[in-house]
């Protein structure tokens, strides 16, 4: 066998031998994708109202709109930003720290003064009462063609707080003057509170 011919038999040996084998097959591991988290549904409903959150500021409701009250604040309470919630926002300092004057209105009765009597009850740690005491806990005033449900409520403790707060229905909203802060220093401010109630009016018809 010559050289030439021994060559071509190589490699017709080595061509038969790659035509016959057969592809590795490589096997990928694919991790399974996570189901997707559910998307918040259009009907879930807002939170409910009458929890005992500061004038329910993390509650989904509207402020009441239309004709407003009027009111002219004593000299000594220093005027801050109203925000999104508020009518009118007062700092009221005195001996005992400071204490806060919330101006806001709602539309409807808010669940009812019996409801919202204990929603400031419980802000101040105090357990509710029942309509057989609501009249006891409250004083009924008329003032400039409105009928205002004032309250005054303490706590207990070391760090009490107190409560001086009115209810005025007006034009199918209710609007909440509220008066919190430290017991001592609010108890000194009720004469200027109640002082206060009485220039709350209808604002002017505009010409």
């Amino acid at each position: 066998m010559n050289v030439r011919h021994l060559t071509t038999t190589l490699l017709a040996l080595c061509l038969a031998t790659a035509g016959c084998r057969k592809d590795e097959i490589t096997t990928y591991r694919v991790p399974k994708e996570a189901a997707p988290a559910p998307m918040p549904s259009a009907a879930t409903p807002p939170p409910a109202m009458g929890g005992t959150g500061s004038d329910m500021a993390n509650t989904a409701v509207a402020t009441a709109s239309g004709n407003a009250l009027v009111w002219t604040a004593p000299t000594q309470w220093t005027a801050k930003p109203t925000g999104a919630m508020r009518k009118g926002s007062y700092a009221v300092k005195g001996e005992g720290g400071e204490a806060d004057l919330s101006i806001t209105a709602f539309p409807g009765d808010v669940g009812g003064d019996l409801a919202n009597l204990n929603r400031w009850r419980g802000q101040i740690q105090l357990p509710p009462v029942g309509q057989s005491e609501f009249e006891a806990a409250t004083q009924h005033l008329d003032r400039n063609g409105l009928h205002l449900t004032v309250v005054d409520v303490a706590g207990t403790g070391a760090n009490a707080q107190r409560i001086l707060g009115a209810m005025v229905p007006f034009q199918g909203a209710t609007w909440f003057f509220k008066l919190t802060g430290p017991d001592k220093l609010v108890a000194q401010e009720k004469a200027a509170f109640t002082a206060f109630l009485d220039t709350v009016k209808p604002s002017a018809p505009a010409k």
